[in-house]
């Protein structure tokens, strides 16, 4: 009987001896990439990567609307991280978008360089879904001829934009890598913008419950906030979007905006190296505030702004240079104020007329509309400027500010994934927040004036960044020399090992796993054919099994 089950266990337990080596074995075999679908298009990745090492990006927006700014906390995997990273808005849209970027230690190959030019995007929370309709171009492979199309911009309570084209060509060589000129190129034009026509992070009028009479009746004439008391359209039940002239919106451009942004590839004084460039530039004209309301002024763009990023690979020679734009503000023709390197910030009250203003004299005939600055609307619809005493009378409730600029740069030395200089920037050709004042905070109750954010809404027109990293010494565009041939007579070059060394004991596992399989199913062969002993240990004779037909 032992027997028997000996010879029955026997080759199940040398097929688990089989399988239980396996699978460390198993484990060393790494799946290879897969090849591309095109055979004449160059493989996923490289092992082997050109000289030329450089890592670039340039981003423009036409325009950007954000909603409760600075409010979200941006989510990471990094614990204790959310606590040091700038907080993100809790709505935030654009329009208009042209990013280039360039990255030779990309593992992709056809991420080595990536333009696209996008119609719009939107982010809740820091978290933003890919945008359909966008013009995209990566290389590897090679691109002599970018792509273009016309762009829509999909339906939405915040922006209105009419025409709007994108351009994007990116290139790259198999041989010398970003040394191709210009590596990554997007534009975007659009004829008309509109943008945000409700602020709907405005407070409720029935939540200012801790108003005077004087301030209640104010508010009560309004009738919303959200809407500036009719300055604004708010959005209607048959059509969402901001009317297309900008009548009734916030901030619209009734001329052509355009943004564009490069990665490339330049010239080095005294050497043959090149530095990296990364550029981003806007187009823009005039810039209605309040377009269709006799309290409406005009921006007019004097100068263009251009925010352009050099990395020669050391801090001492790579630059941040920036042309900041010069704005003017007029109503009707006359200047109110100027914007520019020396004056970047203007603030504008938002108010309500209260029944001591409409009791003046010189006074009566001012419209239940938002006094904007130290202009009120008469009912006639002309605008009356406010006297110092009468701008007393004014229930301010928040704050237009107008600024330009607010150049940020950043620089650092890096040794990975290669040493040398990274440098970045960021500007904007103009911000329009809508600010709380600490009045309005004063007519909420308690816990709701906790809640009330620092800035209701931002808007932004011509939000530009760029980065530049380059090796240290510059981008080497040196093209390999092959080897020279063997001079007759001379040493041949030596020869290939037929056996590569062995790093490693796993180049061993594979020849004792096999080995020690074979033994074991030998041995099981031999255990289930081997004859049977007639003794035991001992030396005994067994016991004779009984026949199944005893004679007499």
């Amino acid at each position: 009987m032992r027997r028997r089950l000996a010879r029955a266990a026997a080759l199940p337990l040398a097929a688990a001896l089989v399988v239980l080596p396996a699978a460390p074995a198993a484990g060393q075999v790494t799946t290879p990439i897969p090849p591309p679908a095109d055979p004449n298009n160059p493989p996923a990745s490289e092992e082997v990567l050109p000289r030329g090492k450089a890592i670039g990006e340039a981003g423009t927006a036409l325009g950007m609307v954000r909603l409760l700014p600075e409010l979200v906390p941006t989510s990471s995997i990094m614990p204790g991280a959310d606590e040091v990273l700038p907080r993100q808005s809790a709505l935030e849209g654009g329009f208009g978008l042209s990013s280039a970027q360039a990255n030779s230690e990309s593992y992709l190959t056809y991420e080595r360089s990536i333009a696209s030019a996008s119609p719009a995007g939107i982010a809740i929370g820091g978290n933003a879904p890919t945008s359909p309709g966008t013009a995209t171009q990566t290389a590897l492979p090679d691109n002599e001829e970018p792509v273009s199309t016309g762009l829509n911009a999909p339906d939405n309570p915040l922006i209105n934009v009419s025409a709007l084209n994108g351009t994007a060509h990116a290139r790259w060589s198999e041989d010398r890598g970003p040394c191709v000129g210009t590596i990554s190129d997007a534009s975007t034009s659009t004829a008309s913008v509109s943008l945000l026509n409700t602020i709907p992070t405005m407070p409720d009028v029935a939540d200012l419950t801790d108003a005077d009479a004087s301030a209640r009746g104010a508010l009560d004439r309004l009738g919303s906030l959200a809407n500036l008391g009719g300055l604004l359209s708010g959005q209607r039940t048959d059509d969402a979007r901001p009317a297309a002239d900008g009548t009734g919106s916030l901030i619209s451009a009734p001329n052509t905006l355009s943004t564009r942004s490069t990665v490339r590839l330049v010239d080095m004084p005294d050497t043959e190296r090149k530095a990296v460039e990364s550029t981003s530039t806007m187009q823009a004209a005039d810039v209605n505030i309040l377009k269709g309301t006799p309290l409406g002024f005009t921006v007019k763009v004097a100068s263009q702004p251009t925010l352009r990023v050099l990395s020669t690979g050391s801090a001492e020679t790579s630059k941040v240079e920036y042309t900041a734009p010069v704005l003017t503000i007029e109503r009707n023709g006359q200047e109110l104020f100027k914007l520019d390197a020396a004056n970047p910030t203007a603030d504008v009250p938002v108010g309500l007329p209260t029944d001591e203003l409409k009791n003046m004299p010189g006074y009566e005939q001012v419209k239940d509309v938002p006094v904007i600055g130290d202009a009120a609307e008469l009912a006639s619809g002309g605008v009356k400027t406010l006297s110092d005493a009468a701008a007393n009378r004014v229930l301010d409730l928040g704050v237009l500010r107008l600024s330009i600029a607010e150049l940020t740069e950043r620089g650092a030395d890096r040794t990975e994934p290669f040493e040398g200089h990274q440098l970045g920037a960021s500007a904007r050709l103009l911000d329009l927040q809508i600010l709380p004042t600490e009045r309005l905070k004063n007519l909420l109750p308690d816990d709701a004036a906790d809640r009330l954010p620092a800035s209701l809404a931002q808007v932004s027109l011509g939000e530009q960044i760029a980065r530049a990293y380059a090796p240290k010494g510059g981008v080497d565009c040196s093209v390999p020399e092959e080897p020279a041939p063997p001079q007759g007579g001379g040493a041949a070059p030596p020869a290939a090992p037929e056996k590569l060394a062995q790093t490693s004991g796993a180049y061993a596992s594979v020849p004792i796993f096999w080995s020690g399989t074979a033994m074991l199913l030998v041995g099981a062969v031999l255990v289930a054919v081997a004859p049977g002993r007639r003794g035991g240990l001992t030396g005994a004779s067994t016991t004779p099994k009984p026949s199944p037909h005893p004679r007499e």
